[in-house]
């Protein structure tokens, strides 16, 4: 992936909705290859999403997973901790979700949740962020030495429009559950946020555990990259399987298949 942090003109012209779907199947399908790879190598990758408030982690993560299965991309979006689990180790309850053989656990927001909403928002203390940021390097230098593939993925949108996402939630009633409470309070917050993501690149950027970068200003092709990256950062071929033919049924059947849904409840058919 490019390491050019050069932004994109924001007055570029947005990504068909068409040309998004075209590429979109044709990665979708190499996803599907390389779910074949993972499960029959016994593979275990974690893929940790980070980012802005809007940036599009949840259509990104979609995007990936909608056409794999479930058993092999799993999704980890934890809740706020329980009393007894904001005792524990920062990593602890994480750990449970961490993959077994042939399995990509994809974490929406992950362990960094310390290094910024928690830091940020001041609910943990300027001595547990430090000691995040101390040893957070080390035990993804352990995840990764103990044959676990990490990435770590930050999606980076822009002050305009992030503005320009949270107004279309607040107007659209299909979208306002996206909104809560802390959204609207870390709104006010943008500076604070940018120090902390920083703060966090320039200490746990490692070379075990590199952060990669993916502007989403335009959601459709950030989603595309981010496809794209993964697909290279996991090696893989494709494997060739053999054909499947159905075997054939009895030509006739001695029971009728209409019988026992005589007299049932049966759906409204409204369409």
């Amino acid at each position: 992936m490019s390491k050019n942090s050069k932004s994109k003109d924001n007055s570029a012209a947005r990504m068909k909705r068409k040309d998004y779907e075209e590429e979109l199947e044709k990665l979708q399908v190499k996803l599907c290859h390389l779910q074949q790879w993972i499960k029959q190598k016994g593979l275990r990758v974690i893929i940790a999403f980070e980012g802005r408030d809007t940036a599009g982690k949840g259509g990104t993560i979609r995007a990936i997973t909608e056409r794999v299965s479930p058993r092999v991309f799993r999704i980890a979006a934890l809740p706020a901790p329980t009393e007894r689990q904001k005792t524990q180790m920062f990593l602890q309850r994480y750990i449970e979700h961490f993959p077994a053989a042939g399995e990509v656990v994809i974490f929406d927001r992950s362990w960094y949740n310390r290094a910024g909403v928690e830091h940020v928002m001041g609910f943990v203390s300027d001595e547990g962020y430090q000691r995040f940021l101390k040893l957070a390097p080390v035990v993804e230098k352990y995840i990764v030495n103990a044959g676990i593939i990490l990435i770590k993925l930050w999606l980076e949108v822009g002050k305009e429009e992030q503005e320009r996402r949270f107004q279309a939630r607040i107007n659209d009633p299909m979208r306002q559950w996206k909104l809560s409470p802390m959204d609207i309070e870390s709104y006010t917050h943008w500076d604070d946020y940018t120090k902390a993501r920083d703060k966090m690149f320039d200490v746990t950027d490692s070379k075990e555990a590199p952060w990669y970068i993916i502007r989403s200003d335009d959601k459709r092709r950030a989603r595309l990259n981010c496809i794209s990256h993964l697909l290279s950062t996991i090696p893989h071929k494709k494997i060739k399987n053999d054909k499947v033919k159905l075997p054939k049924r009895p030509k006739k059947s001695k029971y009728d298949e209409q019988r026992g849904l005589k007299g049932r409840n049966f759906v409204e058919e409204r369409f």
